[in-house]
């Protein structure tokens, strides 16, 4: 028998791969209940309703993507910092096709901001973090002289677009060389100027 933390583990766990599968409108509390293998008043113990499961999903989603993007670039050299602007990709890229749900459920969540505010909110937070964060590791580049100061934002926003394109064309199953275009991207921000 499951002790309570495990059960609870298990439910959220669920969740997130019925939710990303059929959607949050046709996934139910007892749909949950019944793959994790209790009854449907006991997952009511654990979560007394299926948009408090939604919101907490969201929330611990939202605190793994903050996680990723805050960058530190205070030990950032001409020496390491393609690699590491390389690396960031290639991350992301390995974590998006291990985890085949969470694009899926991503874009659930994108489709629930679009009537729920509270949603679009904390989305438009992200992407700014995003934002803010390659454009300080942009201008820690051009600092450190590996990225040329002309149109450093433009720059550093095309690479976040280019990320995150990436990741809608891998939920589409679409076998491109998502490596070889970030390292294109990448090269494409950095052409021009000699590093090391």
């Amino acid at each position: 028998m499951r002790n309570k933390e495990a059960t609870y583990g298990l439910i959220v766990e669920t969740a997130y791969k019925l939710f990303a599968e059929n959607g949050f409108d046709k996934t139910s509390l007892a749909m949950i209940a019944k793959e994790v293998g209790i009854s449907k008043p006991a997952i009511y113990y654990y979560f007394d309703s299926k948009e408090k499961l939604i919101d907490f999903l969201f929330e611990e989603i939202c605190k793994e993507i903050i996680k990723q993007y805050t960058l530190t670039v205070d030990d950032l050299t001409v020496n390491n910092f393609e690699q590491f602007l390389l690396n960031i990709g290639f991350q992301m890229i390995e974590e998006q096709e291990k985890d085949v749900y969470f694009n899926k459920i991503f874009n659930e969540y994108i489709l629930l901001a679009t009537r729920k505010e509270k949603y679009m909110n904390q989305l438009n937070k992200i992407q700014r973090g995003y934002f803010e964060n390659f454009s300080r590791l942009m201008n820690h580049g051009v600092k450190i002289g590996v990225v040329n100061g002309e149109n450093v934002e433009s720059k550093s926003n095309m690479l976040v677009m280019v990320i995150d394109n990436i990741g809608n064309f891998i939920l589409t199953g679409l076998e491109l060389d998502y490596k070889g275009i970030w390292e294109e991207a990448v090269k494409s921000v950095l052409k021009g100027v000699r590093n090391g």
